[in-house]
């Protein structure tokens, strides 16, 4: 096991050596306080847009479910005939310049894996730069938009924001509730009130404290061919090598078994970048990976590779408290009032 992978056990299994750590994370506090008062106080460069901004974010190290949600606002939006633009850090992207507007026929390795998968899946103006203020500059010099959507940022202090939707792993939680290096926690655990939205991937049903939403397995999508076929394509108990470089694998590996499949679970670093030498698994079975990790594969891909399709399924709560927000910000648009019941889970 990697050192980084046996931090992040230790994190959620609260090993009792990260005391250790402890001078540090109070170092780390201390600076993570001092910037967010400054935000409150306005002082610094902070960009305000002349569009409302809406962070998607969160307060763990680790993945949350932050692209499929992310998906699901810009769908929900262009259903409400609202423009929507996404800015991103881009982690991992190698532009040949920034700020660096993400096209669908680009490489991963340019921008950045779940940048490219938004713009493959939407078609969405989206625009990368670690200085999130300066993306949405360079986004909305470039297109018409309505609302800036920003993939993560929560932290990022320059930019203000009109909206704080922060996403939780319901199984996980908070770790040992401490912040870096001794916990997960990328700002205080009491951050959280202030925030204006908590929504709990893989939730029930939605808590005094938040709204619910799951992933929805939808589709086979072959990575070769392009093919989509149902998750009836491969029989119960057909057991497949399971791919995934996510911030957490083990929601992958769980969804094929609930899928009743069985996995051999191959799990990789966030962000991994792949060869075919890497992904060549013996026996010689169906191989199925993240649509995050397909976007990287798809120039080597053999035939009997696929990518399960995932979609961001709020509750029915969420989707009428966000409508309701949509409707205050965007005053001057009255078609938005009164737009949903509370209906649409999808």
């Amino acid at each position: 096991m990697a050192v980084a992978d046996r931090l992040l056990a230790a994190w959620y299994a609260g090993h009792p050596a990260l005391h250790l750590l402890r001078p540090l994370e109070w170092l780390y506090r201390a600076v993570v306080r001092r910037k967010r008062q400054r935000f409150l106080a306005g002082e610094g460069a902070i960009y305000r847009a002349p569009v409302p901004v809406v962070v998607v974010g969160n307060i763990t190290v680790g993945g949350t479910g932050k692209t499929p949600l992310i998906l699901w606002l810009i769908e929900h939006c262009r259903q409400r005939g609202l423009r929507a633009g996404v800015v991103s850090r881009g982690y991992g992207a190698q532009p040949p310049q920034l700020p660096w507007r993400v096209e669908a026929g680009q490489e991963a390795a340019v921008a950045g894996d779940e940048p490219l998968l938004i713009v493959q899946r939407t078609g969405v103006p989206l625009m990368i730069d670690p200085d999130r203020s300066r993306a949405v500059r360079a986004l909305l010099d470039a297109e018409p938009l309505d609302l800036i959507l920003c993939d993560d940022g929560l932290q990022h202090y320059r930019l203000a924001r009109d909206l704080e939707l922060v996403l939780v792993d319901a199984a996980r939680g908070l770790g040992n509730r401490r912040c870096l290096p001794a916990g997960p926690l990328r700002e205080p655990v009491e951050r959280l009130s202030s925030v204006d939205a908590l929504l709990f991937n893989g939730a029930r049903e939605d808590g005094g404290d938040g709204f619910a939403f799951r992933l929805q397995p939808g589709a086979l999508v072959n990575l070769a061919s392009g093919q989509r076929a149902s998750l009836s394509h491969f029989p119960a108990g057909q057991q497949v090598h399971a791919v995934a470089g996510i911030g957490n694998p083990q929601r992958f590996f769980d969804t094929l078994e609930a899928l009743n499949w069985r996995p051999v679970p191959h799990p990789f670093p966030d962000h991994a970048q792949y060869s075919p030498r890497q992904l060549a698994f013996s026996p010689d079975l169906p191989l199925l990976m993240t649509e995050k990790d397909a976007v990287k594969c798809r120039a080597f891909a053999a035939p009997g590779w696929w990518y399960l399709a995932v979609d961001a399924t709020p509750s029915p709560a969420f989707v009428a408290w966000f409508d309701a927000q949509l409707a205050r910000l965007l005053p001057g648009r009255p078609d938005l009032k009164g737009c949903s019941d509370g209906s649409e889970t999808a």
